[in-house]
């Protein structure tokens, strides 16, 4: 059976490619998107969604609109320089798209229909889930496990020098999930940042496979990779942080992890988003698996067999 997924998103270049994926992966099936601010505006995200379902000829897969703010009602700081003013890159979905849009309690509906078979995947600000657990306190507890990406353990932020930027972007909401999801797997930057598409991995695809999305893999991919440049001199290619996500939920074996409960710091101090583990000699460990290590051959193996349906 396809595992479900309702995927909780701000595309964004790198969600974009993991919806794409999810898209063409035969053993995914989306079975809805809950967008909200992030890279871009939560109505921007919403566009971007509908528009990349529709190039693969999926309209019926629910668009869901979600928060358009953090919950401390700070004043959101988008990334043009990184994903685009539209955030795919040159992507313009076109003006004069239509498209329904379904209400939150969709949300609710999914979980019903769904119970133990639906994963829910959140890639982008931590705002929406955490008030999906709080107005369906009951039915959220049918998900079957929860994958996030988020967080930096050990290893530097990149919205500042200790935080990522989803945990970053609302880490009172973050809190709150990491204390109640259940079966939680955490993909940090740890190994998403490892997570490297390159130049020739794109021309290859847009040669051999036969997709609806090869006339924008290449812009998109340019935007994102010259930004990288900028942020990282030397970088080979553009690291996909979302899209490695959920590779995982359908591999798990692309990555190692350790098993251990995750917190991280909120408030305003200089602190803001770090995620943090206990590691003294008696700190606790816990059930939540969060990715540590990244086998790249197994990630680059596994993005050819989807993208090129092998």
């Amino acid at each position: 059976m396809r595992k479900k997924i309702l995927f909780f998103c701000d595309p964004g270049i790198d969600d974009s490619l993991a919806i794409i994926y999810s898209l063409l992966h035969p053993d995914l099936e989306l079975v809805g998107i809950v967008t909200s601010y992030g890279n871009v505006t939560k109505e921007t995200a919403s566009a971007n969604a509908y528009y990349l379902i529709q190039l693969a000829g999926h309209k019926n897969i629910p668009i869901i609109p979600g928060a358009a703010n953090p919950v401390q009602q700070e004043e959101v700081t988008y990334y043009p320089e990184i994903h685009g003013k539209e955030g795919i890159g040159p992507i313009r979905p076109p003006s004069d798209m239509l498209y329904q849009i379904y209400p939150f309690d969709m949300i609710r509906y999914l979980l019903n229909q769904h119970g133990k078979d639906l994963i829910i995947v959140d890639t982008g600000r931590s705002t929406s889930l955490a008030t999906a657990f709080i107005l369906f306190n009951q039915e959220i507890k049918k998900a079957g496990a929860f994958y996030l990406m988020g967080g930096a353990f050990f290893v530097p932020g990149n919205v500042t020098a200790l935080a990522e930027a989803n945990f970053y972007g609302d880490p009172t909401s973050s809190n709150y999930l990491l204390k109640f999801c259940h079966n939680l797997t955490i993909t940090p930057l740890n190994v998403t940042k490892y997570a490297i598409i390159t130049e020739s991995m794109i021309k290859r695809i847009i040669q051999e496979a036969d997709s609806p999305y090869e006339f924008l893999l290449s812009p998109i991919f340019e935007y994102y990779f010259e930004a990288y440049k900028r942020l990282v001199p030397g970088i080979q290619g553009a690291p996909i942080h979302d899209l490695l996500t959920v590779m995982v939920v359908a591999n798990p074996s692309i990555v190692d992890f350790i098993y251990y409960d995750a917190k991280v710091i909120d408030g305003t101090v200089e602190g803001k988003g770090l995620s943090y583990i206990d590691l003294r000699p008696k700190g606790k460990k816990g059930k939540t698996r969060i990715a540590m290590k990244l086998h790249y051959d197994q990630f680059v193996e596994e993005f050819f067999r989807v993208m090129l349906n092998k």
